[in-house]
């Protein structure tokens, strides 16, 4: 399609900030030919619009001499997995996409975790296994992810990664005997082990998975205007975070079977949580090495007009 642009600046990163055209009125020549009055072009500045039609050949050596070619709101979209706004710098065409470096962290946090709470392979422990991994994984990928994420003017992305980077943190902190989060539950101070088993302790801890939940839900409605592959990331972990809320509290009241079977059901849920992840990750490393084969998300951005949007229409149309 004509309308799927590419993006760069003399250092071959994307130019999300340049605007996209109108695809009314297309003005480009799709032949990759300089073009002063397309958007963002002074008659000065070296501008690209590119169609595909292009040689490959011909586009690279265009790029490298593009002052900046548009990029498309749903390869925005793909990149940053927020949808495409404006910000003031060029950051973005500084640094990299910090993006899949908070993916990376998450999905490996996760995608352990829920084989354990399914059991798979004999696998237990409430993921205890896994604590350095929600510290240094979890925690410190998504936290770094997040903050790099709100350098480059991305509010979203920043949010959830530093939510989840925190989540990370407080599981495995919880998980660890100094911060003392089971032992004070503990009958013995000298068996702070046994806090784990505590009703008192399951019940406290399972208001944390029900307030998670409800957070993934404010998610989810800000992921209608994502894509299909975040939208089910955030469905499900609703779904799982309630599981878990459940498994907490049926501990606490002595459900031991039953808080079992709902335990399983989380770590299925969650485990395809990942697999969503897991795609989104790939889409997300094949677009920033240019791969030529591109794996969709699903793109939604379009169906729910930004606010802003609908203000520059309705004042286009008032005029």
């Amino acid at each position: 399609m004509a309308d799927r642009e590419k993006d760069f600046s003399h250092n071959g990163t994307f130019n999300p900030n340049y605007p996209t055209p109108n695809h009314g009125s297309d003005n480009s020549n799709h032949t990759g030919t300089l073009n002063p009055n397309y958007p963002g072009g002074n008659g000065n500045s070296t501008s690209y619009h590119m169609g595909e039609d292009v040689p490959s050949d011909t586009a690279l050596r265009r790029i490298k001499t593009a002052g900046s070619i548009s990029i498309s709101p749903e390869l925005f979209e793909k990149i940053y997995l927020s949808p495409q706004n404006s910000v003031k710098g060029d950051l973005r065409k500084t640094f990299g996409n910090p993006t899949p470096l908070a993916l990376l962290g998450f999905l490996l946090s996760l995608s352990p975790l829920s084989c354990d709470l399914m059991g798979w392979r004999g696998a237990g422990g409430n993921g205890a296994a896994g604590t350095g991994t929600y510290f240094f994984m979890g925690g410190v990928l998504m936290i770094i992810g997040g903050v790099l994420e709100f350098f480059l003017g991305n509010t979203f992305p920043f949010v959830v990664f530093c939510s989840f980077g925190g989540f990370w943190l407080t599981f495995g902190a919880t998980l660890t005997p100094f911060y003392n989060a089971y032992g004070a539950y503990s009958p013995d101070p000298n068996m702070p082990a046994e806090g784990l088993a505590s009703p008192k302790f399951a019940a406290s801890f399972g208001f944390f998975q029900v307030f998670m939940g409800l957070l993934c839900l404010v998610y989810l409605i800000c992921a209608l205007r994502t894509n299909i592959v975040f939208l089910v990331i955030f469905a499900t972990l609703v779904v799982a975070f309630g599981l878990l809320a459940g498994t907490y509290w049926h501990l606490a009241l002595g459900h031991a079977a039953l808080a079992g079977k709902l335990q399983i059901a989380a770590g299925a849920v969650l485990f395809v949580t990942c697999m969503a992840g897991w795609w989104i990750f790939l889409a997300q490393m094949l677009a920033a090495v240019d791969f030529p084969l591109q794996v969709p998300v699903g793109d939604i951005s379009h169906l729910i007009p930004g606010a802003s949007t609908k203000m520059a229409a309705k004042e286009e149309y008032s005029a």
